[in-house]
C-alpha cells in the first residue's frame, strides 16, 4: 500500500438529535479510557457493508449489558459504496444502546482508521502542497466510494486540483456541507479516537476515571503502571519503539510489525486491531499471537465482518462473524 503523500493541514430535528447523541464524546481527547469494564466488544473493519454490520449489531444487542463497552476499530467506510447507510446504522445502534439503563455516551468508541484518516484529509485537500498526487493516491486506496456517497464529483475535484487552492477549496467546502447535511455524520467523524484502552495508572479510580496524569487523552502514558493486565485497541498498527502518545500515524500506516509483537507493549498485555492491510482470502479472519489479536475477516474485500468480546485484561470471551 505504501505511505500516504505528505499532507498539510435534512431534517433539523433529527439532525439535532443525532448530533446530541454523538456530540457528548467530542471532548478533544485523542484516546478513549474505557476504565475497567465488564466486557469490551470490538468490531473489525466494516468498509461500508451495512448488511453485515446489522447482523453483528443484532448479535451484540442480544448479549450487551450495562458495564460493557463497544469499540469500532476504524475503517468503517471505504471500498464499499453504502457509506451513508453504514454511518446511519452506527448512529441508530448507538441510540439503541444508550437507551439501556446505566449506559453513558463514552461507553461507545469509534477509532480512526486509514479510510477515515484519508477522508478527513481529503476534506482539507486544498491545503495539500501537491493535491493532484494526493488525490490520485487516495483513489487507489479506496476513497472513491466515500467521495461518491457524499455527492463528490471526481472530475470537478481533479479540475480543482489543477486550478489552484481557491477552486479546490470550493470543491472541498461542498463535500463538508454534504457531510454536515446528513444527521449525525459530521459529529461522528469528529468523535474519532486514535486508540482505546482499559485499566489505568497508579491513580486509577480517581475522579478522572483512570485517565493518566489527571488528563483525558492518555498524555505521557504508555500502559498500566500497576504492572500490566490492560487491553489496548487500535485500528491497524502500532510502533513498539514509540510511546502511545508518540505513535503519530502509525495507528493507521504502521502495521508491519504488529503481528510480530511477542512482549507486552508498555503495560498492555493484549493489543487488538481491526484491519490488516496484508489481508488475502487465505488469511485467517482472526489471528491470535502471543500478545496481539487481529480481527479482520476481509469485510468489503470479499470476506466477513468479525467481532470479538474481551474482558478488561484482554482475554477473549466470545467471537462471531457475519
Amino acid at each position: 500500500m505504501g505511505l500516504p503523500p505528505r499532507l498539510a493541514l435534512p431534517n433539523r430535528q433529527a439532525n439535532r438529535h443525532a448530533a446530541s447523541i454523538v456530540g457528548a464524546v467530542e471532548d478533544g481527547s485523542r484516546f478513549a479510557s474505557l476504565g475497567r469494564p465488564r466486557r469490551v466488544w470490538a468490531i473489525g473493519a466494516i468498509h461500508a457493508q451495512p448488511d453485515r454490520l446489522d447482523l453483528i449489531h443484532h448479535a451484540i444487542g442480544q448479549r450487551f449489558r450495562p458495564g460493557d463497552r463497544l469499540v469500532y476499530l476504524g475503517n468503517m467506510i471505504g471500498f464499499g459504496d453504502r457509506v451513508v447507510e453504514t454511518i446511519d446504522r452506527l448512529l441508530a445502534f448507538r441510540i439503541a444502546l444508550l437507551a439501556m439503563p446505566g449506559m453513558i455516551a463514552s461507553d461507545i468508541v469509534y477509532l480512526r482508521g486509514q479510510q477515515e484518516e484519508m477522508w478527513q484529509k481529503l476534506l482539507q485537500l486544498h491545503f495539500a502542497p501537491d493535491p493532484r498526487t494526493v488525490l490520485d493516491w487516495m483513489l487507489r486506496q479506496g476513497v472513491a466510494p466515500t467521495l461518491a456517497a457524499y455527492g463528490g464529483n471526481l472530475d470537478a475535484g481533479m479540475a480543482g486540483a489543477r486550478g489552484g487552492a481557491v477552486m479546490l477549496g470550493r470543491w472541498t467546502r461542498e463535500l463538508r456541507q454534504a457531510v454536515a447535511a446528513r444527521p449525525g455524520h459530521e459529529q461522528l467523524f469528529n468523535a474519532l479516537r486514535r486508540a482505546a484502552y482499559t485499566g489505568g495508572p497508579a491513580n486509577e479510580g480517581a475522579a478522572n476515571d483512570g485517565a493518566p496524569d489527571g488528563t483525558s487523552d492518555g498524555a505521557d502514558w504508555t500502559g498500566n503502571s500497576r504492572g500490566g493486565g490492560s487491553l489496548l485497541l487500535v485500528s491497524s498498527g502500532i510502533d513498539p519503539r514509540r510511546p502511545l502518545t508518540g505513535q503519530g500515524d502509525a495507528f493507521w500506516w504502521g502495521s508491519a510489525g504488529f503481528a510480530r509483537l511477542e512482549q507486552p507493549y508498555g503495560g498492555f498485555n493484549r493489543l487488538v486491531r481491526g484491519y490488516d492491510p496484508g489481508w488475502t482470502p487465505e488469511s485467517p479472519g482472526v489471528d491470535v499471537g502471543p500478545v496481539t489479536v487481529t480481527l479482520d475477516g476481509g469485510c468489503g474485500r470479499g470476506g466477513h465482518l468479525v467481532c470479538a468480546c474481551f474482558d478488561s485484561f484482554g482475554e477473549m470471551l466470545d467471537l462471531f462473524q457475519a
